[in-house]
């Protein structure tokens, strides 16, 4: 390569160094720097000569060019002759020096390549930067700057000259009067000390071993004292913080007596500058620490003098916060603990003493700085340490006080690193663990999703967090504190106050605990009578169980707990460990598959306690459970502030109790409990009988006896008081004592042995609850009634083992009634209805049985009780001092009240099931089913829903009853089918199909019986919930008729009675159900319907446009079928004769018509033979201005489209549809292309305008396609949204074909009748027909079944006689199908090879074809066909049409230029073997190259496509075998690595025809697109860069260097970029 080519090229790249793009600006320094690295020296010079004969370029463009030399020079300075270097080094001191002003970026670029050659010829430089460093002349700013730098670069190298530069530079110290050169002298001394100081850590590897410290000495002392005394003091900080920098590192170089001198001036100053500076203390604290270390080195005896003011100021920086965001602060922080650790070592006592002292400071800030101090010193200097541990451990109490959470943050760090010390096993070791588990305890400080508004803020989560992970670290990773914690952390367990650490507790007793049993430790084994404050095992066994109960409170304590009682077994007691090991695990696992939500509470109470009760089965130690039970009372109290576990624990002492075998201490326990207990709280209350009654299972008599002494108590006198207040609250406090009595007593009932409790129900039990009967406290009523409740279930259930009357069952009846009786009726605020109507249905069950009027009493005032009650969504006013519900109660006591109702009416029910017992039941509902209120029809619907099915589970049929109320039933219920309320309509559908199962097994059918019409009824609730009206209808119909069928004849007449009642529901809708159900009844089964038929038109005409109602049009539809199937003509002729487009009314008319098959075939044929001879559009003139013709669409074809369209809606039209298809399917395609573009006329004034008239006959089609059942093509029509496409003028061919491929792949056999029916119209006079049906076939031919059908022949045939039609879009699509073949029938190619290469070839030199789409599917085609042709029908074409279609190539549309580069490839399987086919693919070879990076996808594809086909041609095999694993449509293609590759073959390959390639490479250089010109540059950047020296002679350089310098201003940067790096390659 010709030297002047590389300089021309380098010379354009240092032109472009300052190119305004970043991304340029890179790759043109990598390129100067690739050839400097190739040819170090002339780039060099290149750069010298740029720069020297450019003096006034601009300051950025020489930085690029300085620094791009000294990164030329770093890396090849070995490669450059000491000339050349002396050079380098006068053009960089010039460049620094020539301006006396200091310009950063210009003077820095030309200092960094003196210290660049620095590293190398440290003496030539030397030499140069001396010769500008002579005494008494104050030098450069970047002079001294460059040796500073030096001195870190090349410390071996400066330190041998830093003891005659220090010489010269003391005498400029003086005479530095500017800031910045106070400076950079200060600056420069920094380095030079630091270099020193390596330099003599290093000696070994020094050149100088004889090099001391005191060599420097005294001009370190000498620079010390200016820098000292008269810099330090400067106003300017930045120059401050320099100078205190470089005094620290001097420090080290000093005399020690010198420096013993200056230490008490010293430390004073840097301490001075803490207050001058607000940020930078870093550097203060890092050149103090490297004066203190200093001072302790060489053992300073003055240093003590300035202790206290170093420990102040030292420890206001400690104190200071850390922002971690800000990293200077962070290291700060370490400097300054670096500082205390120096101290530590040299003055421990005074150290220590200060620190602890100040931990008595109440400043947060102060507690903080102290802390982190701390816990610094027992982790650094654990020796110093050693003999301080008991001071720090009374120390570090006052902070543990402290309220700060950032300040408890801090002491748990400390713990922590005391616990790893050895601290914590010392004596007041036992406090910092209580710390530390206190704080696992803490509350929440936020609510869930809330978070603190300063993020600094230490929350008590994050604290809590801490702790834990804390206890947690301790527990496994500090062996030595096993004995410390365990047992002592079972104290923490019982306390209230920690039950927020229960859970991290728990954890660490577990592994504590299974560690020593494990290892069979001797202290596992817990001796409870030694160890001081803990617990008792009862009283843990009372806590952890009562965790388990609520096992997702307290952070889920739950499972913990019961992990720790399994370990604790044999500590609780001895016999409990086989129980605990088989009990345990399946409640753990039952607790890690629940959540809050999906956990059963009542189930898993139940299991807990008869865990509890097998427990306690198995110790079989009565002493030891009488403990347990008087721990358990006397832990009552801890929970008051906790109802829920609080209730558990009395079922808890209850439990323990029925296994107690000593009568006087369950009494006592009894009196405790009945005492003790708060009887003011519900639950409490609740509790309280649970515990009491499941004591009474083991001790009825003696609990009975102590409920009657309770009874007579002092508890139930009323205190006297003269103040009315307190009297008041005595009273009712009385009366709650007397609600837990009551609630007891019914407890007792339900939990009493069966054997023993029915005697003492009347003599003890209702005795007892009776006489407050009468009572008005709203709390003895609810006990009241519960209790009833209790004691009707206690009955029924011994009845079943014995028979039994119940004498006072009426009697408390007739109380629970009155209670409901004095409820508001128009609010639900208290449960009293539905205890009382659960109390019902449990007395129901037992005999004697109620009177008729009884029971009709019981359900009037029960069901109208709560009938009447306001929606649930009603918030009642507040009543003086009540309570308002939630809306999350009231829901609760709405969903109980109607529940308990339900069961009620079910227990009424159970007693009389027979249709006279329904009918008893359902007359109290049935004047609310037709309510005007939604919520109450709602609940007497769904109450109605549930008796039926209620009924019909229990039903039994002896003998055979007739279901005589069947048709009033269904007439009262069927209307709701169609209420406005969802669920009204959902459950009457439910209604109904249990009436007909009913009588069905009237009828005799079998229990498991399955109707097929009657489950259908379950199907239609989601039709019932469509808003359609015509979906209504239709479900309306479908219920009556599976009616109808099972409807017994008698039954008929009752029925429409009921209906026409239907006709005025207070519900529009209902209404308009009922019409429908009567007009669907009445046509299957009433017989006389024809003789209303005039009377029925007659009110047709008149009043059908003035309704409103769909089910109401729907059932005159039905009506208007009918007329049609007697006068069909007629009204034909009136339903076209509507003005268009047609109204609602008018549609569902012809919807209506299609309801019969036989008519709507009869509709079918007419409009189809109407359409085919009427023309389809007139052609009108737009006017003399305008000029030209539209199409207007003729009234009747298109009035017989609309009313076909709105025919095929109907679903009954399908039969009808399905044996017309083809010849439909065929009319509606054909009509849909001579509707396109076409416009509706104007009638009448009326513009029709609004009809599309080629959409009309789309949705015919689509409609036609459904009612075929053609799901899959509908389908993919759908998916390719193929509908809109066929209505417009300018997709209409893509939505043809959309259709023909649709039909083809999903209902092939429909096509041999298609076809047959469309061949005709391919003649038509209508050019847009025969467009239409063109583009069908021509999709056809696509595909393979057309072949299999036999249907080739006949379009191929079509296809070639439309070759030659005038319509160019008909030509178009002509050879389009003619190309099809290939893909749809390829083996029949051959036969057609002739046809098909004349036809493609005339349509690659088709003249009438202005936007070359003929051209485009000729090549398309063509590139298909040849897959499949043999290669004697194409051999002589090859060359002729490769010749074709070269031009297009480059063609500027992309999908000609990707046809052609397909094409291109297919061609090339023909030409293999043939010389002159080899260089027509060496001839575009570079522009199939350069196209990869074409910036259209389909062309990249093209032309991987192409290459690899063509490979195989291409006479080379490792370029075949690149193309051939490389070029994957659907693999990413590294399109630098790749063309690098090919050109390293292309040279060994063809040398040749380098010349070819890369002038053709060049052309492209002025490419339209910017990714083809980056392309072609990259190409020959390669190429270049793979070149051997003797293929040079190939290549022009000139155009190639002038092509690129060409590219290296193109407007596009990326072409820039790839030329800069092209150009690296000229070496």
């Amino acid at each position: 390569m010709e030297d002047t080519d590389v300089e021309q090229v380098t010379l354009a790249l240092l032109d472009a160094a300052n190119d305004k793009d970043i991304g340029v600006q890179e790759q043109v320094r990598k390129s100067v720097l690739t050839l400097g690295k190739q040819q170090p020296e002339r780039v060099l010079a290149m750069c010298q000569d740029y720069l020297l004969k450019h003096p006034k370029l601009i300051v950025s463009h020489r930085v690029v060019i300085l620094r791009t030399i000294e990164r030329i020079v770093d890396s090849k300075i070995e490669e450059i002759n000491s000339n050349k270097i002396k050079s380098i080094i006068s053009l960089a001191s010039d460049e620094m020096t020539r301006s006396k002003d200091v310009v950063p970026d210009w003077q820095q670029a030309a200092s960094n390549i003196l210290v660049a050659v620095g590293n190398k010829h440290i003496n030539d430089i030397m030499e140069e930067i001396l010769s500008k460093f002579q005494p008494g002349v104050l030098p450069h700013f970047f002079v001294v700057q460059t040796l500073a730098n030096l001195a870190d670069s090349n410390v071996f190298g400066m330190v041998p000259f830093l003891n005659a530069i220090l010489g010269t530079m003391l005498p400029m110290l003086n005479m530095a009067k500017q800031d910045n050169m106070k400076w950079v002298f200060s600056s420069a001394l920094r380095h030079f000390s630091d270099s020193i100081l390596e330099y003599l850590a290093n000696l070994d590897k020094a050149p100088d071993p004889t090099v001391r410290k005191d060599t420097f000495s005294s001009e370190m002392c000498a620079a010390f004292d200016i820098l000292f005394q008269n810099w330090l003091q400067n106003r300017e900080p930045k120059l401050r913080l320099t100078v205190a920098e470089a005094l620290g590192s001097m420090c080290h170089l000093m005399a020690s007596d010198k420096l013993e001198e200056q230490i008490p001036k010293l430390i004073p100053a840097i301490l001075s500058l803490y207050k001058k500076h607000n940020n930078e203390h870093y550097i203060i604290s890092k050149s103090l620490c490297q004066v203190l270390d200093a001072s302790v080195n060489m053992g300073s005896r003055v240093l003590e003098t300035q202790l206290e003011s170093l420990l102040f100021a030292l420890h206001h920086q400690v104190s200071a916060p850390m922002d971690f965001s800000n990293p200077p602060t962070v290291k700060n922080h370490n400097e300054v603990l670096r500082c205390f650790s120096l101290l530590a070592n040299t003055f421990p006592d005074r150290l220590v003493l200060f620190i602890l002292q100040r931990l008595e400071n109440t400043s947060e800030r102060s507690r903080l700085g102290s802390l982190a101090v701390l816990r610094h010193l027992i982790n650094s200097t654990t020796a110093t340490m050693e003999s301080k541990k008991l001071l720090i451990l009374a120390s570090i109490r006052q902070p543990m006080a402290d309220h700060s959470n950032k300040v408890k943050k801090r002491v748990v760090q400390v713990i922590s690193a005391m616990a790893h010390h050895g601290y914590l096993e010392l004596e007041g070791g036992e406090l910092l663990v209580r710390f530390i588990v206190q704080n696992c305890a803490l509350p929440d400080t936020y609510q869930r999703g809330q978070k603190p508004a300063d993020p600094e803020e230490v929350t008590n989560e994050a604290l809590r967090s801490m702790c834990d992970n804390t206890l947690h670290l301790l527990t496994t990773t500090v062996g030595q504190l096993a004995d410390v914690l365990w047992p002592k952390l079972l104290y923490f367990l019982t306390p209230p106050q920690y039950s927020n650490a229960t859970t991290p507790l728990c954890k660490s007793l577990v592994v504590l605990g299974t560690k020593k049993k494990n290892d069979q430790e001797s202290s596992f084994n817990i001796d409870f009578t030694q160890e001081v404050n803990l617990p008792t095992p009862q009283c843990l066994f009372i806590r952890l169980l009562v965790n388990a109960a609520f096992p997702f409170n307290s952070r889920e304590h739950g499972g913990p707990s019961l992990s720790l009682l399994r370990v604790l077994s044999t500590n609780i007691h001895p016999k409990t460990e086989p129980l605990w090991d088989n009990e345990i695990p399946p409640l753990l696992s039952l607790l890690e598959e629940s959540s809050v939500e999906s956990l059963d509470k009542k189930k898993w109470h139940e299991m807990l306690l008869k865990f509890l009760s097998k427990t306690l089965a198995t110790i079989e130690d009565d002493k030891w459970v009488c403990q347990l039970a008087s721990e358990a009372t006397r832990y009552l109290s801890t929970y008051n502030n906790a109802l829920e576990e609080k209730s558990f624990l009395y079922r808890y002492i209850g439990m323990t109790l029925q296994h107690s075998f000593n009568k006087e201490k369950v009494k006592k326990q009894l009196h405790e409990t009945l005492l003790s207990a708060h009887h003011n709280d519900a639950i409490e209350r609740e509790g309280v009988a649970m515990g009491v009654g499941l004591c009474a299972n083991s001790h009825l008599e003696g609990t009975l006896a102590k409920l009657e002494e309770f009874g007579k108590s002092d508890a139930f006198k009323k205190s006297p008081s003269i103040f009315n207040l307190l009297k008041e609250r005595n009273e009712v406090e009385v009366e709650k004592v007397k609600s837990t009595l009551i609630l007891c007593y019914g407890q007792v009932a339900l939990h009493a042995p069966p054997e023993k409790i029915l005697n003492r129900i009347d003599q003890d039990i209702l005795r007892s609850i009776s006489k407050h009967f009468n009572t008005k406290d709203l709390t003895m009523k609810l006990s009241l009634i519960q209790s009833v409740g209790f004691i009707a279930k206690a009955i029924s259930e011994c009845v079943k083992k014995q028979g039994y009357v119940f004498t006072r069952k009426q009697e408390l009846i007739t109380v629970m009634l009155d209670f409901i009786k004095a409820e508001a009726a128009d609010s639900l605020r208290t449960p009293v209805r539905h205890l009382v109507m659960t109390a019902c249905a449990n007395l129901m069950a037992l005999d004697p049985a109620l009177s008729e009027n009884e029971t009709f009493d019981l359900l009037k005032v029960c069901v109208n009780s709560v009938f009447s009650l306001p929606p649930e969504t009603y918030t009642p006013e507040r009543v003086k001092e009540e309570e308002v519900l939630d809306p999350k109660q009231r829901q609760t006591l709405y969903k109980d009240t109607l529940g308990a109702l339900q069961d009620l009416l079910k227990s009424v029910l159970s007693r009389n099931p027979t249709p006279d017992g329904l009918q008893s039941v359902f007359k109290h509902i049935e004047s609310w089913l037709s309510s005007g209120q939604d919520h109450e029809r709602a609940r007497a619907v769904s109450l109605t829903a549930n008796i039926l099915a209620h009924y019909l589970d229990i039903l039994t049929v002896k003998n055979m009853v007739t279901f005589h109320n069947l048709g009033a039933l269904l007439g009262r219920l069927c209307p709701r089918c169609s209420d406005p309320v969802s669920t009204v309509r959902t459950a009457a559908i439910d209604c109904l199909y249990t009436l007909l199962y009913i009588q069905l097994r009237y009828e005799g059918f079998a229990l498991d019986y399955k109707d097929e019409g009657v489950e259908s009824l379950l199907a239609m609730k989601e039709s019932l919930d469509n808003p359609d009206h015509a979906i209504l209808y239709k479900t309306c119909s479908d219920i009556t008729k599976v009616m109808s069928k099972r409807l017994p004849q008698q039954q008929l007449t009752t029925l429409v009675f009921m209906l026409f009642e239907g006709l005025v529901d207070s519900q529009g809708n209902c209404c308009r159900a009922s019409s429908v159900i009567l007009n669907t009844l009445l046509k299957s089964r009433g017989g006389g319907l024809q003789e209303l038929v005039p009377e029925m038109l007659e009110v047709l005409h008149v009043r059908l446009q003035n309704i409103t109602e769909d089910q109401v049009r729907v059932a005159v539809g039905q009506t208007v079928l009918i007329l049609a199937s007697q006068h069909l003509q007629t009204v034909i002729n009136t339903l076209i004769n509507q003005p268009l487009p047609y109204d609602s009314w008018t549609s569902e008319m012809w919807m209506a018509l299609g309801s019969d098959p036989v008519v709507a075939k009869q509709i079918i044929e007419m409009v189809m033979e109407k359409l085919l001879i009427l023309a389809p559009y007139v052609d009108r003139k737009d006017g003399l201005i305008r000029g030209g013709t539209t199409k207007m669409a003729t009234n009747q074809p298109l009035a017989m489209t609309c009313g076909l369209k709105d025919l095929l809606l109907n679903g009954q039209s399908q039969e009808p549809a399905l044996s017309s298809f083809p010849q439909l399917f065929s009319c509606l395609t054909v009509r849909i292309g001579a509707s396109v573009g076409v416009a509706a006329t104007k009638e009448n004034g009326k513009l029709a305008g609004t009809i599309h008239v080629a959409g009309v006959a789309v949705d015919a089609l689509r409609i036609l396609l459904a009612r075929a059942q053609m799901d899959e093509v509908m389908k993919r029509l759908d998916e390719d949204d193929a509908w809109d496409a066929m209505r417009e003028s300018n997709t209409h061919i893509t939505g043809i074909t959309l259709l023909a491929r649709a039909v083809a792949k999903h209902a092939g056999p429909r096509l041999p009748a298609i076809v047959e029916c469309l061949c005709p119209s391919l003649s038509n006079i209508y050019e847009c027909q025969r467009i239409t049906v063109t583009a069908f076939f021509s999709e056809l031919l696509n595909h393979h079944v057309v072949t299999e059908l036999m249907l080739i022949d006949v379009l191929m045939n079509n296809m070639m006689e439309r070759i030659s039609d005038h319509c160019s879009t008909v030509r178009m699509l002509a050879v389009r199908g003619l190309g099809n073949i290939a893909v749809g029938s390829p083996e029949k190619v051959n036969k057609y090879a002739k046809e098909l290469l004349a036809a493609m070839s005339s349509g690659m030199e088709e003249k009438d074809d202005p936007g070359k789409l003929i051209t485009l599917e000729a090549m398309s085609g063509l590139s298909k066909v040849l897959l499949y042709l043999d290669k004697k029908s194409v051999h002589l074409l090859v060359v002729y049409i490769f010749m074709k279609i070269k031009p297009f190539l480059e063609s500027e549309n992309d999908e000609i230029r990707c046809a052609s580069i397909h094409l291109m490839g297919n061609l090339s399987k023909f030409g293999s073997g043939e010389p002159i086919f080899k260089d027509q693919i060496h001839n575009v070879l570079v522009s199939l190259l350069l196209h990869l990076v074409d910036p259209n996808p389909d062309v990249v594809k093209a032309c991987k496509y192409a290459m690899r086909i063509c490979a195989p041609v291409v006479g080379s095999e490792q370029i075949t075998s690149m193309f051939q694993n490389h070029l994957h449509e659907d693999k990413n293609l590294h399109y630098g690595e790749f063309i690098n590759d090919l050109t390293k073959y292309l040279i060994q390959d063809f040398p040749n025809m380098l010349n070819f390639y890369h002038i053709s490479v060049i052309q492209f250089f002025k490419s339209n697109w910017p990714e083809v010109r980056a392309g072609a540059a990259m190409f020959i950047g390669f190429l270049l860069g793979n070149l051997q020296e003797e293929h040079l002679s190939h290549l022009n350089m000139g155009t190639i260097t002038k092509g690129l310098v060409m590219l290296l201003q193109d407007p596009d940067p990326v072409v820039r970029v790839k030329a800069a790096e092209a150009m690296g390659h000229f070496h």
